[in-house]
Protein backbone atom coordinates (compact mmCIF):
# COMPACT_ATOMS: atom_id res chain seq x y z
CA UNK A 1 0.00 0.00 0.00
CA UNK A 2 2.45 2.36 0.62
CA UNK A 3 4.65 1.85 -2.56
CA UNK A 4 1.10 2.56 -4.34
CA UNK A 5 0.49 5.99 -2.00
CA UNK A 6 3.82 6.97 -2.81
CA UNK A 7 5.09 6.46 -5.40
CA UNK A 8 2.67 4.51 -7.87
CA UNK A 9 -0.27 6.43 -7.01
CA UNK A 10 1.45 9.56 -8.45
CA UNK A 11 2.88 8.42 -11.97
CA UNK A 12 -0.76 6.83 -12.69
CA UNK A 13 -2.17 10.77 -11.59
CA UNK A 14 0.22 12.43 -13.95
CA UNK A 15 -0.19 10.07 -16.88
CA UNK A 16 -3.69 9.94 -16.97
CA UNK A 17 -4.07 13.47 -16.15
CA UNK A 18 -1.40 14.35 -19.46
CA UNK A 19 -3.87 11.99 -21.77
CA UNK A 20 -7.14 13.34 -20.30
CA UNK A 21 -6.22 16.92 -21.04
CA UNK A 22 -4.95 16.09 -24.72
CA UNK A 23 -8.57 14.20 -25.62
CA UNK A 24 -10.60 17.00 -23.57
CA UNK A 25 -8.96 19.91 -25.15
CA UNK A 26 -11.83 20.68 -27.60
CA UNK A 27 -14.48 21.04 -24.87
CA UNK A 28 -12.06 22.59 -22.58
CA UNK A 29 -11.90 25.45 -25.36
CA UNK A 30 -15.52 25.19 -26.02
CA UNK A 31 -16.39 25.81 -22.46
CA UNK A 32 -13.93 28.18 -21.44
CA UNK A 33 -15.37 30.61 -24.44
CA UNK A 34 -18.75 29.83 -23.03
CA UNK A 35 -18.20 30.80 -19.68
CA UNK A 36 -16.25 33.65 -20.87
CA UNK A 37 -19.55 35.31 -22.59
CA UNK A 38 -22.17 33.41 -19.56
CA UNK A 39 -20.04 35.25 -16.56
CA UNK A 40 -20.25 38.60 -18.10
CA UNK A 41 -16.71 39.28 -18.69
CA UNK A 42 -15.60 37.93 -15.11
CA UNK A 43 -13.54 35.63 -16.53
CA UNK A 44 -14.10 31.66 -17.56
CA UNK A 45 -11.80 30.54 -14.78
CA UNK A 46 -11.48 30.25 -10.65
CA UNK A 47 -7.94 30.32 -9.25
CA UNK A 48 -7.98 30.39 -5.57
CA UNK A 49 -4.73 29.15 -3.09
CA UNK A 50 -6.19 25.96 -1.03
CA UNK A 51 -4.12 23.83 1.55
CA UNK A 52 -2.51 20.87 0.18
CA UNK A 53 -0.55 17.72 1.39
CA UNK A 54 0.83 18.62 4.83
CA UNK A 55 -1.04 21.95 4.71
CA UNK A 56 0.93 23.21 1.71
CA UNK A 57 -0.65 26.16 0.07
CA UNK A 58 -1.18 25.97 -3.87
CA UNK A 59 -3.39 27.58 -6.40
CA UNK A 60 -6.06 25.48 -6.88
CA UNK A 61 -7.56 26.10 -11.11
CA UNK A 62 -11.50 25.58 -11.52
CA UNK A 63 -14.18 26.91 -14.32
CA UNK A 64 -15.86 29.63 -12.26
CA UNK A 65 -19.64 28.78 -12.92
CA UNK A 66 -20.59 32.85 -11.29
CA UNK A 67 -21.02 35.95 -12.26
CA UNK A 68 -19.20 38.62 -9.79
CA UNK A 69 -22.44 40.62 -9.58
CA UNK A 70 -22.52 42.83 -6.41
CA UNK A 71 -25.01 45.10 -4.49
CA UNK A 72 -25.17 48.55 -4.10
CA UNK A 73 -22.46 48.56 -1.45
CA UNK A 74 -20.24 46.46 -3.48
CA UNK A 75 -20.72 43.31 -2.08
CA UNK A 76 -20.83 39.66 -3.56
CA UNK A 77 -24.74 38.67 -3.96
CA UNK A 78 -25.56 35.33 -2.66
CA UNK A 79 -24.47 32.34 -4.81
CA UNK A 80 -27.82 31.36 -5.82
CA UNK A 81 -28.09 34.64 -7.91
CA UNK A 82 -24.54 34.85 -9.29
CA UNK A 83 -25.06 31.22 -10.77
CA UNK A 84 -25.73 31.10 -14.75
CA UNK A 85 -27.64 28.76 -16.27
CA UNK A 86 -24.26 27.96 -18.03
CA UNK A 87 -22.54 27.79 -15.00
CA UNK A 88 -25.15 24.97 -13.25
CA UNK A 89 -24.93 22.90 -16.25
CA UNK A 90 -21.14 22.96 -15.97
CA UNK A 91 -21.12 22.48 -11.77
CA UNK A 92 -24.00 19.80 -12.21
CA UNK A 93 -22.26 17.53 -14.91
CA UNK A 94 -18.93 18.41 -12.88
CA UNK A 95 -17.15 19.35 -15.99
CA UNK A 96 -16.18 22.58 -13.64
CA UNK A 97 -13.35 20.37 -11.96
CA UNK A 98 -11.49 19.78 -14.95
CA UNK A 99 -9.00 22.46 -14.76
CA UNK A 100 -7.92 20.30 -12.01
CA UNK A 101 -5.93 17.72 -13.97
CA UNK A 102 -3.46 21.02 -14.75
CA UNK A 103 -3.02 20.88 -10.50
CA UNK A 104 -2.33 16.95 -11.13
CA UNK A 105 0.60 17.63 -13.65
CA UNK A 106 2.47 19.91 -11.08
CA UNK A 107 2.05 17.41 -8.05
CA UNK A 108 -0.33 20.13 -6.17
CA UNK A 109 -3.01 17.46 -6.76
CA UNK A 110 -3.83 13.52 -7.29
CA UNK A 111 -7.01 12.51 -9.46
CA UNK A 112 -8.42 11.31 -6.14
CA UNK A 113 -8.13 12.27 -2.75
CA UNK A 114 -10.01 14.27 0.14
CA UNK A 115 -11.24 17.22 -1.83
CA UNK A 116 -8.93 21.07 -1.28
CA UNK A 117 -11.01 23.14 1.43
CA UNK A 118 -10.55 26.64 2.32
CA UNK A 119 -6.99 27.80 4.07
CA UNK A 120 -9.93 29.89 6.81
CA UNK A 121 -11.09 26.16 7.61
CA UNK A 122 -7.45 25.22 8.80
CA UNK A 123 -7.68 26.31 12.67
CA UNK A 124 -10.91 24.97 12.96
CA UNK A 125 -9.81 21.28 12.39
CA UNK A 126 -9.65 18.69 15.64
CA UNK A 127 -6.41 16.66 15.32
CA UNK A 128 -7.85 13.58 13.48
CA UNK A 129 -9.47 16.01 10.90
CA UNK A 130 -6.18 17.29 10.30
CA UNK A 131 -5.15 13.98 9.05
CA UNK A 132 -6.67 14.69 6.07
CA UNK A 133 -3.74 16.84 4.55
CA UNK A 134 -1.65 13.10 4.73
CA UNK A 135 -1.85 12.97 1.24
CA UNK A 136 -2.17 15.44 -1.82
CA UNK A 137 -5.54 16.21 -1.98
CA UNK A 138 -7.76 15.06 -5.46
CA UNK A 139 -10.83 16.08 -7.69
CA UNK A 140 -12.37 13.48 -6.78
CA UNK A 141 -12.54 11.30 -3.47
CA UNK A 142 -14.33 8.82 -0.95
CA UNK A 143 -16.41 11.27 0.33
CA UNK A 144 -17.63 13.09 -2.62
CA UNK A 145 -18.51 9.39 -4.28
CA UNK A 146 -20.24 8.46 -1.03
CA UNK A 147 -22.41 12.14 -0.91
CA UNK A 148 -20.28 14.74 -1.75
CA UNK A 149 -22.09 18.28 -0.79
CA UNK A 150 -25.38 16.09 0.76
CA UNK A 151 -22.94 14.90 3.76
CA UNK A 152 -22.36 16.74 6.64
CA UNK A 153 -18.77 18.31 7.32
CA UNK A 154 -18.52 15.66 10.32
CA UNK A 155 -19.35 12.90 7.90
CA UNK A 156 -17.31 13.93 5.07
CA UNK A 157 -14.10 14.18 7.14
CA UNK A 158 -14.78 11.18 9.15
CA UNK A 159 -14.84 9.63 5.18
CA UNK A 160 -11.62 11.56 4.17
CA UNK A 161 -8.92 10.32 7.37
CA UNK A 162 -10.96 6.59 6.43
CA UNK A 163 -9.55 7.26 2.82
CA UNK A 164 -6.26 8.23 4.25
CA UNK A 165 -6.22 4.97 6.33
CA UNK A 166 -6.86 2.60 3.33
CA UNK A 167 -5.90 4.15 0.31
CA UNK A 168 -4.32 1.52 -2.55
CA UNK A 169 -5.34 1.05 -5.60
CA UNK A 170 -8.40 -0.94 -5.41
CA UNK A 171 -10.14 1.66 -3.45
CA UNK A 172 -9.07 4.66 -6.15
CA UNK A 173 -10.78 2.38 -8.66
CA UNK A 174 -13.92 1.58 -6.63
CA UNK A 175 -13.84 5.68 -6.44
CA UNK A 176 -13.78 6.14 -10.28
CA UNK A 177 -16.62 3.84 -10.44
CA UNK A 178 -18.76 5.41 -8.66
CA UNK A 179 -17.58 8.89 -8.85
CA UNK A 180 -18.27 8.47 -12.88
CA UNK A 181 -21.87 6.82 -11.66
CA UNK A 182 -22.83 10.12 -9.46
CA UNK A 183 -21.74 12.19 -12.32
CA UNK A 184 -24.29 10.53 -14.02
CA UNK A 185 -26.87 10.04 -11.79
CA UNK A 186 -25.72 14.00 -11.08
CA UNK A 187 -26.33 13.07 -7.13
CA UNK A 188 -24.84 14.91 -4.03
CA UNK A 189 -24.05 18.48 -6.04
CA UNK A 190 -25.61 20.49 -3.25
CA UNK A 191 -26.60 20.57 0.04
CA UNK A 192 -30.25 21.33 1.02
CA UNK A 193 -30.91 24.95 1.10
CA UNK A 194 -27.51 25.64 -0.37
CA UNK A 195 -26.04 26.16 -3.82
CA UNK A 196 -23.33 24.31 -2.94
CA UNK A 197 -22.43 23.56 0.77
CA UNK A 198 -22.32 25.92 3.99
CA UNK A 199 -19.60 26.57 5.15
CA UNK A 200 -17.76 24.83 7.91
CA UNK A 201 -17.49 26.62 11.39
CA UNK A 202 -15.71 24.02 13.46
CA UNK A 203 -18.54 22.04 14.76
CA UNK A 204 -20.67 21.30 11.90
Amino acid sequence: MKIYRNYIKRVLGFCIALVAIICLSPLLLVVTIWLHFANKGAGAFFVQERPGKDGKIFKIIKFKTMTDDRDVNGNLLPDEDRMTRVGGLVRSTSIDELPQLFNVLKGDMALIGPRPLLIKYLPLYSEEQMRRHEVRPGITGWAQCHGRNSLSWTEKFNLDVWYVDHCSMATDIEVIYLTIKNVIKREGITQEGHVTMESFNGTN
